[in-house]
């Protein structure tokens, strides 16, 4: 006979308390307009992705074990369709339009991407200590990512990524194998934003290299030394790769005074409606900044203002708290659960939530660059939404099916 628990309130509390913390912040932050259009958005896509979860909760955990690679190939190809239909938007075409509602492909095909790299590294035939088996694994995140990069979207490539290394270290291949790959393409990035950031980082990398090798290899240099060069490459021909918008953003992060009347604007109003907050917030409805729209994007990448105005450290320090809550829980199962595709799945999603929320509210803080990416079930977006509830949805289910799923 199936032995089965029940609903895991421990997980499903923190997800009402966010999503309702969310409809409550979009309706704020739209209230001043007088236009509520996008709040009974969001509330018919939580709806929508309420019954999302019903659907993954009740769902064989077999069959989206087995469906994984078919879902994958099914949200590259609306990461590819997006690309020839796709709807353009502040300058990214990542949107495709479904009647009254726009839907962003690549938050369904980031949970996609989960499910696949989770069921290969899951595989029994997949073996941790081969190379060509690394790639495979490394190549299907990184397909998605830079189907999503030429929309172009930099934020969300960024979040695609963020799973790999958690993942694949889980899943037991040689770390040092993985930094040898990944510690070029990281020096190359970082020569967006300095030189001395850029050296910096090669002395911490080539110190971690030595520190898990036990000593200084001939190699370390040389693998350190090329993403070395490639970052000072960057550095001084980064005009001529990234647009002047994103430089823009760049230059604010380092100095908001630079241009506070344009690219810092932003920044700096995140900073005039979190402060002004103080420890009680100015009460629901009531903040200045809020209310008087002086953040455009408050209801999207800036809506963390809203709540630490209106609602102040304590509302903030709440979110928070209930962000913690739903993240320690996933963790728990990680370790509770005696399954290898449920771990992997599980070690993705708390990577892809805690990027989500470190970059959203450090970049309201100014201790990030302004990249645009949402607060997870607070930012309005459909796809959002629905995407995250559907991944707690898989986690209830996984905690449901508990004793089923170890072996």
């Amino acid at each position: 006979m199936m032995k089965q628990h029940g609903v895991d309130y421990w997980l499903l509390g923190p997800l009402a308390g966010l999503v309702v913390f969310g409809l409550m912040a979009v309706y704020s932050a739209t209230n001043g307009s007088g236009d509520t259009t996008l709040f009974y958005r969001q509330l018919t896509w939580a709806l929508v992705g309420v019954v999302a979860m019903m659907f993954v909760y009740f769902n064989d955990v077999r069959v989206i074990k087995d469906g994984s690679y078919i879902f994958y190939i099914l949200g590259m190809l609306m990461l590819v369709a997006v690309l020839i239909f796709g709807r353009k938007i502040a300058g990214q075409t990542s949107w495709v339009r479904i009647g009254l509602f726009s839907f962003q492909p690549s938050e369904i095909a980031k949970m996609a991407t989960i499910l696949a790299l989770a069921r290969f590294l899951s595989d029994d035939e997949t073996d941790i200590h081969s190379l060509p088996h690394l790639l495979t694994a490394l190549a299907i995140p990184i397909f998605p990512a830079v189907l999503i990069m030429l929309q172009p979207d930099m934020g969300t490539t960024l979040t695609a990524l963020s799973f790999i290394a958690p993942m694949i270290i889980m899943a037991g291949f040689d770390i040092y194998i993985l930094m040898i790959l990944v510690v070029p393409l990281l020096l190359l990035l970082t020569g967006f934003f300095s030189v001395w950031f850029v050296v910096g980082l090669s002395v911490l990398l080539l110190a971690a290299m030595m520190v898990q090798k036990q000593g200084f290899k001939p190699h370390q240099l040389a693998v350190v030394g090329s993403g070395l060069a490639a970052g000072l490459f960057v550095h001084r021909f980064a005009g001529e790769i990234l647009k002047p918008h994103q430089m823009k953003r760049i230059q604010t992060f380092l100095d908001p005074m630079s241009d506070p009347q344009g690219a810092g604007y932003n920044a700096l109003q995140a900073k005039i409606a979190i402060s002004s907050g103080g420890l009680f917030g100015k009460g629901f409805l009531e903040g200045t900044q809020t209310q008087l729209r002086f953040i455009p994007a408050q209801w999207t990448d800036f809506i963390f203002c809203v709540i630490a105005e209106e609602f102040g450290f304590i509302g903030s320090a709440l979110l928070i708290m209930l962000f913690a809550a739903l993240t320690l829980r996933l963790i728990w199962a990680i370790f509770s659960i005696k399954n290898r595709f449920v771990e992997l799945t599980l070690a993705g999603f708390v990577s892809l939530l805690l990027i989500h929320v470190i970059i959203n509210i450090g970049m309201t803080l100014g201790l990030i660059p302004v990249i645009g990416v949402p607060l997870p079930f607070i930012s309005y977006g459909g796809s959002s939404l629905v995407g995250n509830m559907i991944m707690v949805g898989l986690a209830l289910n996984f905690f449901h099916n508990k004793r089923n799923l170890g072996y």
